[in-house]
């Protein structure tokens, strides 16, 4: 990508689309192209085609989506393939028609079947049955990456898939009911801790593992495929260190300086027992993440999260 080149970030003021947009400005990047839902909602084919017929962009990282956690996924499973379809049916079908250099496409970990071997390789896909919480929204993605591969077969299109693990940092959904289990638990840590609660209920067992991976290492790695990943196929994007849900909360509990008790609800889902991304692809290619853990979520609360909520 040239400096001058007009780019367009779907999403823009998603976590993932917003993380983007800062490090494109940080990298020199100033011909940026961005629409809110209200001012472009990117399910009407129509109105879609006539942005790119107009705005004809060089290069596009298509961030955004209809997203959530257990909860969010299992209530609206239609929407949540509904819209996604949509969304990415009609973005990827427009930078082909309009010429496209070159398009990214953001997926997720939840592609995997629910039992894929761990840690999870590229070549996973579709050789098990999904999670059945997030079912809808995986199937939207896996067909997202089969529609970039098929524009690339068919018509030479440099359209890349990128599948990162869970994501955390700036801009992330607090809602007690649609969000991520990372800050959902920093938004019951926190009013726990400022209400003087004597306890603090999460779901599950704690058992399961996950990886964690900041959303501004993730915009690094983004530009970093954009200028050297060109193969067809997705690729891996993780931390390539899990922890388990219990000591993901043992740390927030640390970090937010709460000091009740942790109560496990088992009655609700734990969802995939473990998601650990294999990042050797990516490693190979010269990119590693760059904030830890602790580091990262430490930022996140001491900086956004009180304005947040």
């Amino acid at each position: 990508m040239k400096r001058e080149d007009k780019i367009y970030i779907a999403g823009h003021r998603g976590m993932v689309g917003s993380a983007i947009k800062r490090q494109l400005e940080e990298s020199g990047y100033s011909n940026l192209i961005y629409k809110t839902s209200a001012e472009l909602d990117l399910r009407n084919q129509g109105a879609v085609a006539d942005f790119f017929e107009k705005e004809k962009p060089d290069y596009v990282f298509l961030a955004a989506a209809k997203v959530g956690g257990i909860l969010a996924n299992n209530t609206y499973k239609a929407e949540f393939l509904y819209d996604n379809l949509m969304i990415q049916n009609n973005v990827i079908h427009q930078a082909y028609r309009q010429n496209v250099k070159k398009l990214l496409f953001l997926g997720s970990s939840c592609i995997y079947p629910k039992l894929a071997p761990q840690p999870m390789r590229e070549d996973a896909l579709l050789t098990g049955l999904l999670e059945p919480t997030n079912e809808p929204y995986a199937i939207a993605k896996i067909a997202g990456i089969k529609m970039c591969d098929a524009y690339r077969a068919q018509y030479g299109c440099n359209f890349i898939s990128a599948m990162p693990t869970n994501l955390y940092g700036p801009n992330d959904n607090y809602d007690l009911y649609n969000s991520h289990v990372l800050p959902a638990m920093l938004r019951k840590f926190h009013e726990a801790k400022e209400n003087n609660a004597p306890v603090v209920e999460v779901w599950g067992t704690g058992a399961p593992l996950r990886e964690f991976l900041h959303v501004d290492d993730l915009a690094e790695a983004c530009m970093f495929l954009m200028e050297s990943y060109n193969d067809p196929g997705h690729i891996n994007v993780g931390s390539g260190s899990e922890i388990s849900i219990k000591e993901l909360a043992i740390l927030i509990k640390e970090i937010t300086g709460y000091d009740g008790e942790i109560k496990w609800d088992t009655t609700k889902p734990d969802g995939t027992p473990r998601k650990l991304m294999d990042n050797t692809k990516i490693n190979n290619l010269g990119w590693q993440p760059k904030i830890s853990l602790r580091d990262g979520v430490q930022k996140v609360y001491t900086e956004k999260f009180a304005a947040v909520i």
